[in-house]
């Protein structure tokens, strides 16, 4: 056999290695994070349906559901970034498991709610109760995929939130006619089903999950020594190109940019969440109508997500590909506002959507292809603790709006700037494809 076969062989058995040991990660870890991310993400906005009459019941004015709304995100935002930590010290089957048992119980403690202090500290709770999940799930994520495959399985495991809006959105409007059963009000149905199971997947995780790839009984020798190898390459060459500390990464220019711009862009997504079932509902809808009709825009957002990312992955480029989505965004969210029509303005809401998962898919490679270790668990959650500060942000100014003049409508064409400073600061802050796949060029040198 010539060297030039030997060679050829060794390629095929390593790419064969490479494809079973990817495959073997994803049916393992990603089915089970796209449940879990669709009940993290199901709980923090099924309050959009419960809006639907709780609001009426409990007389919440537009300002008041909009405090209870987005006071979520401070809580969110004050322990984000040491629960961060946290996973990273103690591990993500402990952490996880942590976080998903408190959320669920205080999402399901949401019906009984009584008047807006009480609406208040349950949300408030269930932000610090959840702090950490997403990022730590991004963070985690890390551990297992090389830079090449990150874009899509991050996409995968991001499906959950529009996922959980199109098979969500119609439970949820069918749980409203659980009026009277037992005693309880179909609001408080939606909390006490939606909730339960985040508690029983809690409790999954701890024995599921598995922290690092060295762990993993389920991976072969051979497949834990390739991966050990590419993702130590990786991590090496990056050092390499750029060290960072946690606290460089902390107060570093690139991660305040991307944290704005993430700021934009979660503005865009948890307006059009909180405030979208209320929009489709005054077209004249009944409460179940309004839940099928809600997650046609998440459907195609969906598709459009998965798609945009593999696109991403294999040229490789990430600046235009977040920056176009975000520009989508913007320009579909202010055309929604300057017409009355139904159909007109839920044509414009689904290419929002669409733009606004685009954007999802691919935004968490621009962190994670420069920070590593310590630096990236406070580096992301500290992005993500920031941007989902436009959580509150995003829906108060619609409210607040809406109660000033009465329009709704008016309230995203001011939310379509938010996504529109995001795209350009995306522009301007530019990204290091070089630095990501650092561990290439310097094997091709």
């Amino acid at each position: 056999m010539s060297q030039t076969d030997r060679g050829g062989a060794a390629s095929v058995t390593r790419s064969d290695l490479e494809r079973s040991t990817i495959r073997a990660i994803s049916w393992r870890i990603i089915p089970f994070l796209i449940v879990a991310y669709f009940f993290s993400y199901l709980d923090r906005v099924n309050l959009g349906f419960a809006a639907l009459t709780m609001n009426a019941e409990l007389k919440f004015s537009p300002l008041i559901f909009s405090w209870g709304a987005g006071i979520f995100f401070i809580g969110y935002f004050l322990f984000e970034v040491p629960s961060n930590l946290a996973l990273e010290k103690f591990g993500a089957s402990r952490w996880i498991a942590r976080i998903m048992v408190t959320w669920g119980i205080i999402s399901a403690a949401m019906a009984w709610v009584s008047g807006p202090w009480s609406f208040y500290i349950l949300r408030f709770l269930l932000g610090v109760a959840e702090a950490g999940f997403f990022p730590g799930i991004i963070l985690y994520l890390t551990y297992w995929y090389p830079a090449e495959y990150r874009a899509r399985f991050l996409a995968a495991f991001a499906i959950a939130v529009p996922v959980s809006t199109v098979i969500g959105a119609p439970i949820s409007g069918l749980l409203l006619g659980l009026d009277g059963v037992m005693g309880f009000k179909g609001w408080q149905w939606l909390f006490i089903i939606e909730g339960i199971p985040s508690i029983l997947l809690g409790v999954v995780s701890w024995f599921y999950l598995t922290d690092k790839p060295g762990k993993a009984m389920w991976l072969t020798a051979d497949q834990k020594t390739w991966l050990a190898s590419r993702l130590d390459s990786e991590a090496t060459a990056k050092k390499a190109a750029q060290h960072m500390s946690l606290g460089q990464a902390l107060s570093s220019p690139r991660v305040l940019i991307l944290s704005l711009v993430y700021f934009g862009f979660v503005g865009a997504l948890y307006g059009m969440q909180f405030w979208l079932p209320q929009i489709v509902k005054a077209f004249g809808f009944s409460n179940a109508q309004t839940g099928f009709v809600t997650a046609v825009p998440y459907l195609f957002g969906s598709v459009a997500m998965i798609l945009w990312a593999r696109h991403s992955d294999h040229t490789r480029e990430r600046v235009w590909h977040v920056a176009l989505a975000l520009l989508l965004t913007a320009v579909a969210l202010g055309a929604s506002s300057f017409t009355s029509d139904p159909t007109l303005t839920l044509v414009a809401l689904t290419f929002a959507a669409i733009g606004t998962f685009c954007t999802f898919g691919v935004f968490w490679t621009l962190p994670t292809a420069w920070l590593t270790g310590t630096a990236a668990a406070g580096g992301i959650a500290l992005i993500n603790s920031i941007g989902n500060l436009a959580g509150f942000g995003g829906p108060y100014l619609i409210g607040w709006v809406k109660e000033t003049t009465g329009s709704t409508e008016t309230g995203l064409l001011v939310l379509a700037i938010m996504p529109l400073i995001a795209a350009l600061l995306v522009l301007i802050g530019k990204h290091e494809t070089r630095t990501e796949f650092a561990d290439e060029t310097a094997g091709a040198k």
